[in-house]
């Protein structure tokens, strides 16, 4: 079976004991939605750069953390909210800081820039594609959860079923986008 195939919890567990090449297969797997999900949420391209940098150096220094508890594609995700909610805390304090020092920030070329551009925005619009796909009540739930940040009582209350239902839904969902954005390059 091709690393293409391997899921990403069991290659979370292959980070955990240290294959690189494990590494290599979940960070292409996920860079442009990482990249994408930053991007939409920050004012700047370099800030999102850094934050899908921040996200996977925090992957791989803590595969081993990652419990199994729900589809790993979500322990990302929330590694990579962390660090959009650290980037924007910190930002503030940086950008006073450079101020009274007379530093310059450091500035990604054009090119660069283009690139984090072209990859969140292919990231969008595949995610976008195969969210539309999902069956309407798996995609309410799913974005009431991962893009509006609920939690699971409210969108219970919402949608009028349990908590339960709610989590299957939201664990169909992020196992049919793992599935369907899984296959792309």
């Amino acid at each position: 079976m091709g690393a293409k195939h391997v899921s990403d919890e069991m290659l979370l567990q292959q980070i955990a004991v240290g294959d690189r090449s494990a590494f290599s297969v979940l960070y292409r797997r996920h860079l442009d939605g990482v990249l994408s999900y930053a991007r939409r949420r920050v004012p700047e391209p370099e800030i999102a750069f850094d934050i899908a940098a921040e996200t996977f150096a925090v992957v791989a220094v803590n595969a081993e953390a990652y419990e199994g508890r729900g589809p790993a594609v979500g322990w990302i995700f929330g590694i990579a909210r962390n660090q959009v909610a650290t980037a924007l805390r910190k930002s503030r304090v940086e950008e006073q800081a450079r101020q009274r020092l007379g530093l310059e920030p450091i500035v990604l070329t054009d090119a660069d820039l283009e690139r984090v551009e072209e990859r969140a925005a292919a990231g969008s619009e595949a995610m976008t594609a195969a969210v539309a796909a999902l069956p309407e009540p798996i995609r309410q739930a799913l974005l009431a959860r991962i893009v509006d940040e609920h939690e699971y009582p409210e969108i219970a209350a919402r949608m009028k079923c349990s908590q339960q239902v709610v989590r299957q839904r939201v664990h169909r969902g992020l196992s049919a986008l793992r599935t369907t954005l899984g296959d792309q390059p």
